[in-house]
């Protein structure tokens, strides 16, 4: 025991001197975050005094040098490349080899790399009746890769279409399936975008985090769901379309060639998928009694095979079908027969505008005044029977100036003179024979500057010599001096009328106010544009307002007619207190002068080339001789004389 205790130094010894003669290092397995930057030494060797240190060939190619006696990385680890590096240290003396050490370094994983999708944008087709909670894209197509081998990616899905989200949903936050959540609609919502995004991190604010996006487009493909839709509809609930149903009127009597005008419209279905829109093809499956009505199968226009004697009332049964004959759906159509007689036609307006150049030939189109570039049109609809419309013609009745061309009015002589021109028009039903009338106001303008204007120096003294000058001085000073007559006649009728209304106030009222008067009123019917016109004559004055009329002073001798001169409609004639006379409803309107009892007219000449195309007769019922009591018309002659009557003023043009 003794010999053993002195031999332990002695062991201990050899030992180290053993160990001083080989390579040696402090560790041989060490770790290494990938990324890191070469330059720090991994670790030292101990060389043994006339040994050398190399990297033998079972080192990681390139990955390592050895600089001194220490070891460094010569290569920046990348754990998705290498996971575990090798360095083989051979220690030789000459050309052998002492010692052989191994040395592993494990290269720990860092999150440095985005996940990334395989596609930019995919487009997926969905078919509308897909069911709700079936997974339309698998996880496998959406899902994005990592380079980072331990690194778990969180998926979001984002709405680009808005309200689209409400449709689709991931099936977790690990699994970008898609997954439907509401049943499609492929006319509100044809098609929905969204952006699906994936981050390496389960928090954002996470460091460092790494995210990519992609887009995601869901186009809804139609499938034959909604019946044929009659239109116009309105949506129930954004499925279903309640179509309002149809009806017209027809004149008993009459067969219509042309297809039948019903409200709200005519007859006509789309297909409730847009996105199928198969064509639809129409038929009567019940209601036509006796094959009354025909309706086309691909225009669903309704038509009368013949005429209705007898008025009733008709509903019809409409079909709509598919053309593949996958779905139909139906509705009603009412018509009623109705009698005819005593419809009348309906003007949209009591007055109309036109105007035409001055020097216009015949045939010439009138314009209308709010809009020169279009034709004055003068249009009347009936209101019960809408399609006879059409069966509606147009005459002018006073003035041969002008004549209809169905709706158009035409010069039908030339113009020679500028100013307006009134024309009454009547309107024809010629089924129903029912009539209306409205005026036309037509303004003759002179052409512009520089237009040719026809027979323009016609009548001239100078034989059409004076250039740009339309007309002469002789001709202005006819001007003047018919105006200037005009003027004074004016003034005169404005005396008497004045006189006659307040002549009485005036002598007897002296010191006293005078009371209120019923006021006068332009007639409407000549300036407002209104759909009805007006045509009811004004009421005479009751006997307790009438007054003597004051005699009327010899007016100057009539100016020579002037082409110049325009021809004014005058107004009508003031409302009286009270309307019980006889001669209270009767037109104001007329061809023939009639001077009746506290009537008021505007007479429109037979001839309108004459030289006094309108007259205003005014004759107060108190100095009528009766006529406007006892309510009869007098003669021609008796017309004639009225007009040097007391009371009766005659303006001529």
């Amino acid at each position: 025991m003794g010999t053993w205790v002195l031999l332990l130094p002695l062991l201990f010894a050899a030992e180290a001197q053993a160990q001083a003669q080989v390579c040696s290092v402090d560790k041989t397995s060490l770790t290494v975050k990938e990324n890191t930057k070469p330059g720090e030494p991994l670790l030292d060797i101990y060389v043994p005094q006339g040994q050398q240190v190399t990297l033998g060939p079972s080192s990681t190619l390139f990955a390592f040098r050895i600089q001194g006696n220490q070891l460094f990385l010569n290569v920046t680890p990348d754990y998705e490349a290498n996971t575990m590096l090798l360095a083989h240290l051979e220690c030789r003396s000459g050309d052998s080899v002492v010692t052989q050490l191994r040395v592993f370094v494990s290269v720990l994983d860092v999150n440095d790399n985005p996940p990334r999708f395989p596609y930019e944008t995919k487009l997926w087709e969905v078919p509308e009746d897909t069911r709700v909670n079936t997974t339309v894209i698998s996880e496998t197509e959406l899902e994005a890769q990592d380079q980072d081998k331990d690194d778990v990616l969180f998926y979001t899905l984002q709405e680009v279409t808005l309200g689209a989200s409400s449709f689709f949903s991931l099936v977790g936050a690990n699994r970008p399936a898609l997954r439907l959540d509401q049943s499609l609609d492929l006319e509100r919502w044809p098609n929905m975008t969204f952006r699906l995004l994936a981050r390496d991190t389960q928090e954002e604010a996470t460091e460092p985090s790494h995210t990519a996006t992609a887009t995601l487009v869901l186009e809804v493909q139609p499938v034959d769901l909604r019946p044929p839709w009659f239109l116009p509809c309105s949506y129930s609930d954004g499925f279903v379309c309640i179509h309002a149903q149809y009806h017209g009127a027809v004149p008993t009597g009459h067969r219509l060639p042309a297809p039948l005008i019903l409200h709200p419209g005519p007859v006509y279905a789309v297909d409730g998928d847009q996105g199928i829109n198969q064509p639809i093809k129409y038929s009567i499956i019940s209601g036509n009694e006796d094959s009354t009505f025909s309706i086309s199968v691909d225009s669903g226009n309704l038509t009368m095979t013949k005429s209705i004697p007898n008025a009733k009332t008709f509903l019809l049964v409409v079909k709509g079908e598919q053309a593949d004959n996958a779905r139909y759906s139906v509705t009603q159509v009412t018509v009623e027969a109705r009698n005819a007689s005593g419809s009348m036609p309906h003007f949209t307006q009591s007055l109309y505008r036109g105007t035409a150049g001055l020097g216009s030939g015949a045939g010439v189109v009138v314009k209308d005044a709010a809009d020169p570039s279009q034709p004055l049109r003068i249009r009347a609809q009936d209101p019960e029977f809408p399609d006879l419309n059409s069966a509606i013609t147009y005459r002018i009745t006073n003035n041969s100036n002008f004549r209809m061309d169905g709706e158009a009015v035409l010069t039908a002589t030339s113009l020679e003179h500028a100013g307006v021109f009134y024309a009454e028009v009547e309107a024809n039903n010629t089924v129903t024979s029912g009539t209306a009338t409205t005026v036309v106001e037509i303004q003759i303008q002179p052409s512009p500057t520089g237009t040719p204007v026809t027979d323009g120096t016609e009548g001239r003294p100078d034989g059409g010599q004076a250039g740009d000058r339309r007309f002469s001085e002789a001709e202005m000073a006819v001007l003047g001096g018919v105006l200037g007559a005009l003027l004074l006649l004016a003034l005169i009728a404005l005396t008497v009328l004045v006189y006659k209304n307040y002549g009485h106030r005036l002598t007897c009222g002296s010191g006293r106010a005078l009371e209120p008067q019923p006021q006068g009123f332009d007639n409407q019917a000549f300036l407002n544009d209104s759909d009805d016109a007006n045509w009811a004559p004004a009421p005479s004055p009751s006997p307790s307002h009438a007054l003597p009329a004051p005699r009327e002073p010899e007016p100057p001798e009539p100016a020579p007619p002037s082409p110049e001169t325009p021809r004014r409609l005058p107004e009508a004639p003031a409302k009286a207190a009270d309307g019980g006379s006889p001669a209270a409803v009767r037109s104001i309107l007329t061809k023939e002068r009639r001077p009746e009892g506290g009537y008021k007219a505007v007479w429109f000449g037979e001839d309108i080339g004459a030289e006094a195309d309108v007259v205003v007769l005014n004759t107060p019922a108190s100095e009528a001789g009766g006529a406007g009591d006892s309510g009869s018309e007098g003669s021609g002659d008796e017309a004639a004389d009225a007009q040097d009557a007391p009371g009766t003023y005659s303006i001529h043009f």
